[in-house]
């Protein structure tokens, strides 16, 4: 377990702390309203891109001094502030104040555009921003340039190998009580299908029936052409048979980050843990009472959940983020796709 304290004075800023991947929600916006932490509590991620102002616009960026920071394709701007934020949930702060002449916002709450926004109590030094105006995900990003960490304050949980996950993260399902989609899964989805079309040097994927091709399908059959041989892409990882595809939908860690790694040679395309689970184990059984139960089978006579009138649609600017940092969006073939999607943000497939 990590705490993280301020450079100045050495106050303690947060709770303990444990180190998990960032989240693929981190850098979307979803809806009007008020949304939850991005963080779960007791956790922290570490952004490596940089973050926070000063803000230059693509025309003002060289196209070479734009890869070095890992972009490749245009974007309305970049942010030239440090890289390494600390990300945490708002609850796991400790310690601070509000900077008042700093607490601009979109609309019901503060969105970081001045920068630094929470100072620390003891010394005043600015140490953290707070988000939480709407559309935007609540969070606290601590400075890495006024916040330094201590020493564990006691052993960190032991990071559970890949078939250990399923007892600490569930599936997540796609659509949500409300019968609303997740937004996980647009996200999620958004993030996977920028690499997709790179894994296929632009061959048509062909995309088994089932809940991989509600989300999918429709919108690789209309990024990609299908007038040459296309590729197949099979849904891999921890518990299931060996891939037998040109590509595997496979999980990344929800702690480490990391990728599992099909046997054989298939390219790998990461997917969010608990998406990717809900695709390999899901399903729409209505749970049973803990005692007793219900022959297989055997469903209970309850309403069905809500679903929502809507088709499911991958996050835009999620994919569009993702396939920016991709070096492949240079290969001209792939940078129309990303110019004809950031150029007609209501079209097909979004």
């Amino acid at each position: 377990m990590t705490v993280f304290a301020c450079a100045g004075c050495g106050a303690v800023l947060t709770a303990p702390l444990s180190e998990v991947a960032l989240p693929v929600l981190a850098h979307g916006r979803y809806g009007h309203d008020l949304l939850p932490a991005l963080m779960d509590p007791g956790t922290y991620a570490v952004d490596p891109e940089p973050s926070g102002p000063p803000w230059r616009r693509w025309s003002e960026i060289d196209p070479d001094e734009a890869a070095a920071r890992g972009v490749y394709a245009p974007v309305p701007a970049l942010s030239f502030g440090p890289p390494g934020a600390v990300v945490i949930a708002p609850g796991d702060v400790r310690g601070t104040v509000l900077i008042p002449d700093r607490c601009d916002g979109y609309c019901l709450g503060l969105d970081g555009r001045d920068g630094p926004n929470l100072a620390c109590a003891g010394c005043e030094l600015a140490v953290a921003t707070r988000i939480d105006d709407c559309s935007f995900w609540q969070a606290i990003r601590l400075d890495p340039r006024t916040v330094r960490r201590l020493p564990g304050v006691r052993p960190a949980a032991p990071v559970a190998g890949w078939e250990a996950l399923s007892g600490e993260y569930a599936g997540t399902p796609p659509v949500e009580p409300p019968g609303f989609w997740s937004p996980l899964w647009e996200a999620a989805v958004g993030a996977a299908l920028a690499r997709l079309p790179a894994a296929s040097t632009g061959a048509p994927v062909t995309v088994p029936d089932g809940p991989i091709a509600d989300a999918f399908r429709h919108a690789l059959d209309t990024l990609l052409p299908r007038d040459v041989r296309p590729k197949t892409l099979a849904l891999a990882g921890p518990g299931l048979p060996g891939p037998d595809g040109d590509i595997a939908l496979v999980p990344a860690h929800p702690r480490t980050g990391a990728i599992w790694e099909p046997p054989g040679t298939p390219d790998a395309v990461p997917l969010d843990f608990r998406v990717w689970r809900y695709l390999a184990f899901g399903d729409d059984r209505v749970p049973v009472p803990v005692t007793g139960g219900l022959p297989d089978g055997v469903r209970r006579d309850e309403s069905p959940p809500l679903l929502p009138g809507w088709p499911f649609r991958p996050d835009r600017e999620v994919f569009l983020r993702t396939l920016a940092r991709l070096p492949e969006v240079r290969r001209p073939w792939l940078r129309r796709i990303y110019d004809r999607m950031r150029e007609h943000p209501y079209g097909h497939p979004f």
